[in-house]
């Protein structure tokens, strides 16, 4: 059999379309919608940001009175930035707090170790709080080569976070800024 290649490509689309839709039995006639009802009726709604980019999307978190956990996570229409919708992290963004991996205790990693190891809250704010004293003192430059005085450390940055608001922003610059800091950051510019 000589084939053509139009035939070849017009055999090849038959084929394909008889065996993609041959075996799901498309029936024409009026279907029944079966839609999932989710109570959030009795739910207390709380208006939040999305955590994940710097773009800020709104959302509502329904949480049940009863048990206290998240129940449903969803765009709110009133944010003017996304009036509604979310991208697929901010839609699963209820995984945050109801996940059973979530990890719930600080986790420290010592230098040069491959394990975790689980610290309480005091020692590990103690231990920050240690080391960014440390830092600051070994590495705080009050003039510059010329003479100048700079007050600045050069041993820390920062790269702040788009979960802030302006407000949390700024009291975080703030604090930075009184540690002499001189890289600080924000993730939106980046």
């Amino acid at each position: 059999m000589k084939l053509d290649r139009r035939s070849f490509l017009k055999m090849s689309m038959a084929t394909a379309a008889a065996s993609a839709f041959g075996g799901l039995g498309f029936d024409l006639g009026k279907g029944v919608a079966h839609a999932a009802t989710l109570s959030i009726t009795e739910a207390k709604a709380t208006t939040s940001i999305c955590c994940y980019c710097a773009v800020g999307c709104g959302l509502v978190v329904h949480t049940d009175t009863n048990t206290k956990r998240a129940i449903n996570v969803e765009g709110n229409p009133d944010h003017p930035i996304n009036e509604g919708s979310l991208c697929a992290k901010g839609a699963a963004s209820w995984q945050l707090t109801e996940n059973e991996r979530r990890v719930t205790k600080p986790l420290y990693r010592a230098p040069n170790s491959d394990q975790w190891e689980e610290k309480s809250w005091d020692w590990m704010l103690d231990t920050i709080a240690r080391r960014i004293k440390d830092t600051r003192d070994a590495t705080f430059t009050t003039t510059n080569a010329d003479g100048k005085l700079v007050n600045r450390c050069d041993g820390m940055a920062s790269v702040g976070s788009a979960a802030m608001d302006n407000e949390e922003c700024w009291t975080y610059q703030a604090m930075l800024r009184s540690l002499g800091l001189f890289y600080i950051e924000h993730q939106a510019r980046i």
